[in-house]
């Protein structure tokens, strides 16, 4: 039973400490703590009203988890801004609402749905709530919200759906760990003429967080205005409908996906495929799901196809994410793989190719000559398969549609010129539903804007976060055609004697010295929250003349009503929300991040007519170092809006890592380090490693943050090596590097 006491005890310092946002994170907190909000858990809520939880009692109240890129996502927890099976029941019964013409809003008791010819698709990736983090560890070792998977939402929200009259199709429904990937929902909703479907999913994020996203009857995700339809809608839906799962299966409203639909997807990029090159079963690829939808996608298509294949064993289908380093499971991030490049190496595999839980990234690594490896970023994917695709003399040599995004790299536009015959779109926002949405409006029109062809002309299209699509009927990134096209490319290079690295560093040399380097700058809760909103208020009060050492030639603000049309609605204005910077030498491109707690800053760099009289790595070094370092100092500029600056230890830090711990790092780690190993205090490498992971355990809750420091480390090694009295320098040296 709620202390009433205690409720208004808190309420009263939400008001106090956060003003106009704390006196409606109250009034939510009362809302939720009344019974009123189905699932709302009030009795375990109860135990956070005490003034040590108050930021995150705030944080978790302060607003209702916004719809973002297509759905919601977030840290799994208590509250309206958490995923819970509170926000997955009402945002179901709201798209339900929506789906059944909002003629059942306000959900009367006794209201009778009219039957119609409806149905959804619901898909679950592998995730389970562990608190990582240790975030509710103050609850004790059991609460409601441990244990919480996207497969018991995914059954939530089959009940919610029931309920409604809306017949819902869930992969063998009486399994409890079954899963269906992001590009298979979109595969099926078209093939059943489903009238659109939902995701349990958190794709790529940490493994705290889960999220839902809506899915049209196109297979794609809605746009403005049609999506801020669905979120008016949705807000309105609190008085949840529900049946019990079994009373659901028995009526037949909840469904078993027909068993055909996995083989058709299959069978799509077989024929995708066509006869390519001929797969060498001498010449295996080392494969990766990170714990992950792909089993059911990746692996089949390329088994069927004929390729040799090798799994790591320990990363098949786990919520836990627990053979994955910092249980990050995102083919971006290059820690993310270092266990399967082992695998690799133990097999004499010279590529590995990932996918993230829900199979719509890519991630790849090749192996060069001197045995180390090489990660490649989305837009270098994205580039080698356009080349390869349209310009490689022994590729398919295929014309027609290419899309990007417009923070993808511009390489991809100098590879249609050269190849011809074909269309660029080269503009759309962040977010494949952009992508999809063009794809929509050529089936209806044959047109899109300057563009006129068909769907079906389609070769690529590909954003830098390591999406692609290949397949014009799945309306979303799929790992698997970028898979496929990776192995048969690698398998011929190796009858070359030739690396992945070689084939891009080729490129290069042909079409010039593009790249691209990406950051984000990590800032949660709610003070976070304000942070990015300053930064990007200051941008646009104040337009900078200059970026990196040049003169910015053109600024673009996508929120310019008299450029891009006004804005259609609150959930166009999120996507919009990018300020890009044009000078003579690179791009840069500014925005929130839609589905994680982060700044984006997109640096692309053109080439500068230079020539590239490097070879090899050290080209590739070349390009990428002038990129990094124009990164580097943007990163800074960005963080003056906010009176921050970091030193150059912690702007080597992955962007993993929030800015708050980064600013700990440079301020207190590295001169307690640098003190240390000057009076010689650490005994040998092993006790300075373990000092180095104690001081910064925090960084990466429940995984070790040592592989987080390397590259800091290393920088920190070539500053002091020349000071006398630092002991362990080089041993540290050589152990950023791999050599102790």
């Amino acid at each position: 039973m709620t202390d009433t006491a205690r409720l208004e005890r808190m309420t009263g310092l939400l008001e106090r400490h956060y003003g106009e946002s704390g006196h409606e994170a109250a009034g939510r907190l009362r809302r939720w703590m009344s019974g009123e909000i189905p699932y709302a858990a009030p009795e375990v809520i109860d135990r956070h009203l005490e003034e040590t939880h108050l930021a995150l009692v705030f944080d978790a109240f302060r607003q209702v988890l916004p719809f973002g890129t297509g759905g919601r996502r977030g840290p799994v927890g208590y509250g309206p801004n958490r995923m819970n099976p509170s926000t997955v029941a009402m945002t179901a019964q709201g798209h339900s609402n929506y789906l059944n013409g909002d003629s059942l809003s306000d959900s009367r008791p006794g209201a009778t749905v009219p039957p119609r010819p409806l149905s959804v698709v619901v898909a679950n990736d592998v995730r389970v709530f562990a608190d990582n983090a240790g975030v509710y560890g103050f609850l004790g070792p059991a609460h409601p919200m441990l244990g919480v998977s996207s497969r018991s939402l995914a059954r939530l929200a089959c009940e919610i759906y029931a309920a409604n009259g809306i017949v819902s199709y869930l992969a063998a429904p009486e399994d409890d760990h079954a899963v269906t990937s992001t590009p298979e929902l979109s595969f099926f909703i078209v093939r059943m003429g489903a009238a659109g479907g939902v995701n349990l999913s958190a794709s790529h994020n940490p493994p705290d967080d889960n999220g839902i996203k809506v899915y049209d009857a196109y297979g794609s995700q809605p746009v403005a205005p049609e999506d801020q339809r669905l979120v008016e809608i949705m807000d309105k839906a609190t008085a949840v409908r529900t049946v019990p799962f079994a009373e659901g299966l028995r009526s037949g409203m909840i469904r078993p996906l027909p068993a055909d639909l996995p083989a058709a997807y299959v069978e799509t990029y077989v024929s995708l495929y066509g006869d390519l090159y001929p797969p060498r079963a001498d010449a295996p690829v080392v494969y990766t799901p990170l714990c992950g939808c792909g089993v059911n996608t990746v692996k089949e298509v390329l088994e069927r196809l004929g390729f040799s294949l090798l799994i790591p064993p320990d990363q098949g289908l786990d919520g836990s994410f627990a053979a994955i380093p910092f249980k990050a499971p995102n083919p971006e991030v290059p820690h993310a793989t270092a266990p399967a490049r082992e695998f690799a190496d133990r097999h004499g595999v010279g590529i590995v190719l990932s996918s993230d839980p829900d199979a719509d990234r890519i991630g790849m690594e090749a192996r060069l000559a001197d045995g180390s490896w090489y990660h490649f970023d989305g837009n270098q994917i994205a580039a080698i398969l356009c080349h390869h695709l349209m310009l490689d003399p022994q590729g398919p040599r295929r014309r027609g549609l290419v899309m990007e995004t417009l923070v993808t790299t511009r390489l991809l536009g100098r590879v249609v010129a050269e190849a011809g015959d074909s269309w660029l779109i080269d503009d759309l926002l962040v977010g494949f539903k952009y992508v999809a949405d063009v794809l929509k409006t050529l089936e209806r029109s044959g047109r899109y804007k300057h563009v006129a062809c068909s769907p079906r002309d389609l070769v690529l299209a590909a954003e830098e976060s390591h999406g692609v699509v290949m397949a014009p009927g799945i309306r979303d990134k799929d790992a698997t055609p970028a898979c496929m096209v990776l192995a048969a490319l690698y398998q011929r290079l190796l009858d070359q004697d030739r690396t992945m690295l070689d084939y891009y560093v080729d490129m290069l040399r042909e079409l010039g010295s593009y790249d691209n380097v990406n950051r984000g700058i990590t800032l949660a809760g709610a003070e976070g929250s304000r942070k990015k909103d300053r930064i990007m208020a200051s941008l646009r009060e104040a337009p900078p003349r200059e970026l990196g050492g040049h003169p910015v030639r053109g600024f673009v603000d996508y929120w310019d009503a008299e450029r891009f049309g006004p804005i259609a609605s609150e959930t166009d204005r999120l996507p919009r929300n990018v300020l890009q910077a044009h000078t003579d030498h690179f791009i840069i491109t500014v925005r929130p991040s839609g589905t994680e707690p982060k700044l984006k800053l997109y640096c692309q760099l053109l080439p500068d007519g230079e020539a590239l009289d490097a070879a090899g790595t050290d080209l590739l070094e070349q390009v990428r170092a002038k990129a990094d370092r124009v990164a580097r100092s943007l990163y800074n500029e960005l963080l003056s809006c906010i009176d921050v600056s970091l030193d150059e230890a912690a702007l080597l830090l992955p962007d993993i890592v929030d800015l708050e711990n980064k600013q700990r790092f440079g301020s207190e780690t590295v001169p307690r380090l640098r003190d240390a190993m000057r009076s010689g205090r650490f005994a040998g490498l092993d006790e300075l490693l373990q000092w180095l992971r104690g001081e910064t355990a925090a960084m990466t809750p429940a995984a070790d943050p040592l592989p987080a420091l390397k590259r800091s480390l290393a920088g920190l090694c070539r500053e002091w090596r020349d000071e006398p009295g630092m002991t362990l320098v080089e041993e540290l040296r050589r152990w950023t590097t791999g050599g102790a």
